[in-house]
């Protein structure tokens, strides 16, 4: 595991978090942090699919607007993120992502999975970049733009108690993507989270497993 430096197609330099599996890789994978930035949890998820097999990276995507960023999940963190969240810029996001997936593309073809807002990022990766296939965990704000679809396989996984994701912008997202994979497990936002509150154990081994299968399938 390391740190490197990424530079962007409009010049801007990016740090990104790397983890090499053992052996040769079966492909790669990008993962997408949510609003909190590359912290202890995104690099532990990212150290998950290096030990699955796959070249991983995490790249900042906070970066543009203040570096290292790293937040906990309390209110202050949550409120600090969702203002780095809302003033990110959407070509800049997609050309940070860009130069993650060509970072890896040596290793075969690239997956992305994204959490909370990576969710979304993950979205648009699949309408707009080359991704092989993409995984959204609790992707918020997805069911805003479904003007676009993606052109990858996609699976999404969601929580029936989610308190910032109805069940109604999942059915939104369903039909608008009929083709994708689609799973709800017994449990609320951040299931996936050891440092949420909202973390649930069988639904997070579950969905782990299931993304793993997804990307055995869709990175050959």
């Amino acid at each position: 595991m390391s740190y490197l430096h990424l530079r962007a197609a409009d010049g801007h330099e990016l740090a990104a978090y790397l983890v090499k599996p053992e052996g040769a890789a079966r492909g790669a994978v990008v993962v997408i942090q949510e609003v909190f930035g590359v912290n202890a949890h995104v690099r532990r998820v990212t150290e998950q699919y290096a030990e699955a097999g796959y070249l991983a990276i995490a790249p900042a995507l906070f970066d543009r607007q203040q570096r290292d960023v790293e937040l906990g999940y309390d209110a202050a963190g949550i409120q600090t993120g969702i203002g780095y969240m809302m003033k990110a810029d959407p070509a800049g996001v997609m050309a940070d992502v860009n130069a993650a997936i060509d970072a890896v593309a040596h290793a075969g073809n690239v997956g992305m999975v994204g959490y909370c807002w990576g969710g979304r990022v993950t979205w648009l990766a699949g309408c707009h970049t080359n991704i092989a296939a993409g995984v959204a965990y609790y992707g918020g704000g997805i069911a805003g733009v479904l003007k676009d679809t993606p052109r990858c396989p996609m699976m999404f996984h969601h929580g029936e108690k989610d308190g910032h994701i109805p069940l109604t912008d999942v059915e939104k997202i369903r039909q608008a993507f009929p083709q994708g994979i689609y799973h709800l497990y017994p449990a609320g936002h951040g299931f996936n989270c050891t440092e949420r509150a909202d973390f649930e154990p069988a639904s997070a081994r579950l969905a782990f497993e299931r993304t793993i299968e997804f990307f055995q399938k869709n990175l050959k």
